[in-house]
């Protein structure tokens, strides 16, 4: 049925949670604010950054871009390798692959830090493309993205494209191009989310994604 597979990186692939928890932490310390408990920081996980400081914390628009100045500032030393591979991913993605599936990720983070990460963790061989924010702050959202991603690789068949992510934003952004998520449970976003949202499938890990894409 599928034969795309657009992958979101944070929450969905990796586990990013120690990593920009503490980079915002960093950013927020510039301005006074002390966060003692980074799960409070989770919801940064998955939406794009500018927003997540506006949101969040009030910041006006010109405040939140100096935010995302200083959170980079951390992240791209430290905090980019602060991470880890969620068990199962690599298998997953190998399994998908060998059966001739074409894997792209499609992540609201910028394409720098994105490539980078695959490449140390080694999963860079598993995607054809990767699809990313640019670090001017522009396509810095999920439906930007996947349409960059779609364009890219030439892909018009939007019923043969599937999403994975962990976050409404990657429900929805796919949903405006026809195309249907698997939601994953084991990140950053709860089933409630991603049922609100739309998701028409859930794994509960890495490996119940392939039920839905190998026949």
């Amino acid at each position: 049925m599928y034969q795309t597979v657009l992958f979101d990186l944070d929450g969905t692939l990796t586990d990013p949670g120690v990593g920009i928890t503490n980079s915002v932490m960093y950013a927020l310390k510039k301005y006074g604010i002390e966060v003692s408990d980074r799960r409070e920081l989770y919801k940064f996980i998955g939406p794009p950054l500018q927003e997540s400081f506006e949101s969040f914390y009030d910041f006006s628009e010109e405040k939140a871009r100096e935010a995302v100045s200083y959170y980079r500032e951390h992240y791209s030393k430290t905090g980019i390798f602060e991470n880890k591979v969620y068990e199962g991913m690599e298998e997953t993605l190998k399994k998908l692959k060998n059966s001739g599936k074409n894997l792209v990720v499609a992540t609201a983070k910028p394409e720098l830090f994105a490539n980078q990460i695959l490449e140390h963790f080694h999963l860079s061989r598993y995607f054809s493309f990767v699809a990313g924010a640019n670090m001017d702050g522009t396509r810095t959202r999920k439906e930007e993205v996947i349409d960059y991603a779609l364009k890219s690789c030439g892909i018009s068949e939007h019923s043969q494209t599937v999403m994975v992510g962990d976050r409404k934003h990657d429900v929805l952004g796919a949903a405006r191009f026809g195309i249907d998520t698997i939601g994953v449970l084991y990140g950053y976003g709860t089933r409630e989310e991603l049922e609100q949202a739309g998701a028409a499938y859930f794994a509960e890990r890495p490996e119940d994604i392939c039920q839905f894409v190998i026949p």
